[in-house]
């Protein structure tokens, strides 16, 4: 978990987390997409992704690219407005199993920032 973030229950993630993870896993774009304020970013291997139709190319090449599962196995709340949520995926990528942070800042109710990093 980040410095300066205190560890949580997963069920005390905020739903909007909640829901956009669910529907990540089960790579229901139209809902995920919904999760993202219009002037979100995404960042993942090294590229950050502007706006919806940026993230909508992201979110179905990478639910298409590879197959795999996800489990969330620890959560925390980062100041005011950040989540970091850790999940284990395996599947047939390169390497076979990773842990990543999905690292999130809320506004509003959406989803303003995801950064996924090891």
């Amino acid at each position: 978990m980040s410095t300066g973030s205190r560890a949580i229950a997963t069920t005390e993630l905020p739903e909007l987390i909640r829901s956009y993870l669910r529907a990540h896993s089960a790579r229901d774009l139209d809902v995920a997409i919904r999760s993202y304020a219009p002037d979100a970013t995404v960042s993942d291997e090294g590229r950050t992704y502007r706006g919806p139709d940026e993230i909508r190319a992201w979110l179905s090449r990478s639910a298409s690219e590879y197959t795999y599962t996800i489990e969330t196995t620890g959560a925390a709340k980062v100041g005011e407005d950040g989540y970091d949520v850790l999940q284990h995926l395996e599947g047939d990528f390169p390497g076979g199993v990773v842990d990543l942070h999905f690292r999130f800042v809320l506004r509003d109710g959406t989803i303003l920032r995801l950064v996924i990093e090891e």
